[in-house]
């Protein structure tokens, strides 16, 4: 049977590339088997979902032919209407009857030929090339490397490195085309790595900005200060204006999530920063004086 997987996601089929993105963070936080009252069928039916709808080739696919014609599974059948090559975008100029005149793809290598299309359509011709299984791995990050990117090496075979691209969340992939599983007179599968970030103690990712809160006492908040803030790029002096009020929120511009993959050399999003007053609970007679006199000044 074939999956909606815009159903899954709850996103309309115009959705946008963004729209199907936040909706599987939401999906991801919402059912993620490590959080209390998680869910990992959810978790894993929602990754499937956006694995093949985040990737334009893989969406239109699964647009034309449904859930059933991914992974390999051909075109499917046609119900016994008559076949115009030109419905699937393909050029038969450069045909022949033996084939292609000519090439296409890296070194000049032809990378599909037609008797295989044909073939796979009309269960006649050549046997379709099989393809490798897809692999999945999944990547332990710092906070830090998800919001500036980074580099592994993955365990899958000797020297294979994946780069993370800034600003991922947990549940999220990155696809290695063609670095699955191996196959015989066949094409390889591709490689998934999903990523699993660690929590900060201090910040937390809304989109393109990092978030903390951050107690300050009530004579700071009357006379104004100046704090010790440690971002992600090392310590900064952050003025505290007077007389700021609890639940104020002051920004720090340009040390949030890179908003391309260039790292801290990109753009990047902003730091916002809650203000939380402390009150004190218990006051000595010198300084409810001092509240007196305040009082009398109408503050």
């Amino acid at each position: 049977m074939s999956k909606d997987y815009y159903k899954i996601l709850g996103v309309q089929k115009s959705a946008s590339h963004d729209e199907i993105k936040k909706a599987f963070r939401k999906l991801a936080h919402e059912h993620h088997p490590d959080k209390k009252g998680g869910d990992d069928a959810k978790f894993k039916e929602a990754n499937e979902a956006y694995s093949v709808l985040s990737d334009e080739k893989k969406r239109a696919q699964y647009d034309q032919f449904g859930s059933a014609g991914m992974g390999g599974a051909g075109f499917g059948g046609f119900g016994g209407q008559g076949f115009n090559p030109n419905d699937f975008g393909f050029d038969f100029s450069n045909f022949s009857r033996n084939g292609f005149q000519g090439g296409f793809g890296q070194n000049g290598q032809v990378e599909f030929d037609l008797n295989d299309i044909l073939g796979g359509i009309f269960g006649g011709g050549r046997q379709r090339v099989r393809r490798g299984r897809d692999i999945q791995v999944d990547v332990d990050l710092t906070f830090e490397e998800s919001v500036f990117g980074t580099e592994r090496e993955l365990p899958v075979r000797k020297g294979l490195k994946v780069k993370i691209p800034p600003g991922l969340d947990t549940g999220e992939m990155v696809r290695l085309s063609g670095a699955g599983e191996e196959i015989e007179g066949g094409h390889p599968g591709d490689l998934y790595v999903r990523v699993h970030v660690k929590r900060h103690p201090t910040f937390r990712k809304e989109g393109h900005n990092l978030v903390a809160d951050m107690e300050i006492k009530l004579t700071d908040a009357i006379m104004g200060t100046t704090y010790n803030l440690k971002t992600l790029d090392g310590d900064i002096a952050l003025k505290v204006p007077e007389g700021v009020a609890n639940g104020e929120v002051l920004r720090v511009k340009g040390k949030g999530v890179p908003t391309t993959a260039h790292g801290k050399d990109g753009h990047r999003g902003d730091i916002y920063i809650r203000v939380s007053v402390k009150m004190p609970r218990k006051l000595s007679k010198a300084a409810k004086a001092a509240v007196e006199e305040l009082k009398k000044e109408g503050v």
